[in-house]
């Protein structure tokens, strides 16, 4: 089954409340949340505090993307905050596969992130141990920018590297994600699009969720 994560960086500050409530009627599958940092990317979201409101109302998984440096220094800290899947830049850490044995014993989901400079490439050796791969299919740091086009060559490598050493690794995509490219990322060997604007500035995001959701049927 194909998944959907609504990213809360999109939600509305003053209504935070009644936007989680919105996600956990619907379809989607986990809450994406930004957190950001101002020296990795040059924008600031939310942090530690944010993310423990949220688990709290939260009634599916916190997959917790960290756009900072030296993210493992706050691994258990966003985990004793509610963070059931935790991403983390390949750009901002020196020693990945240590990085992902940290959040492993920490008992969370481990995933990596590729900006979209990097190539899937550079994540061979390491694959095996991910439980996702996160690319970017924006430059970090703002959401409504466009999405870049040469992410769908990226998922179909990256799919190809997956299947070749038989792993179950998944593929996330956050950036530009809507619902004129949700079918093709799905297509392209996508299983969780990360949507912002395309579902909170909807007239009706949970009816764009469903519809989403409904194009890997």
């Amino acid at each position: 089954m194909k998944m959907i994560a609504p990213s809360l960086l999109s939600a509305d500050f003053l209504n935070l409340g009644k936007d989680i409530d919105m996600v956990n009627r619907s379809e989607a599958d986990w809450f994406h949340c930004d957190v950001m940092d101002g020296r990795f990317v040059p924008n600031i979201s939310f942090g530690i505090p944010v993310v423990q409101a949220i688990s709290q109302q939260a009634e599916k998984p916190l997959d917790v993307h960290l756009m900072i440096v030296e993210p493992e220094k706050y691994f258990e800290a966003f985990v004793k905050a509610g963070a059931d899947i935790i991403t983390f830049h390949y750009e901002a850490c020196t020693h990945i596969h240590r990085a992902v044995q940290q959040l492993k014993a920490l008992g969370v989901k481990a995933g990596v992130v590729l900006n979209p400079h990097t190539p899937v490439s550079v994540l061979e050796d390491i694959l095996g141990d991910l439980d996702l791969v996160l690319l970017m299919s924006v430059n970090p740091g703002f959401g409504g920018q466009k999405f870049i086009e040469r992410t769908f060559e990226k998922i179909r490598k990256l799919r190809a590297m997956i299947n070749e050493q038989g792993l179950d690794t998944m593929i996330e995509v956050d950036g530009g994600v809507n619902t004129q490219n949700a079918a093709a990322l799905f297509e392209a060997g996508a299983d969780i699009l990360v949507a912002g604007n395309a579902v909170f500035k909807s007239e009706d995001p949970e009816a764009t969720i469903r519809m989403m959701k409904s194009l890997n049927l």
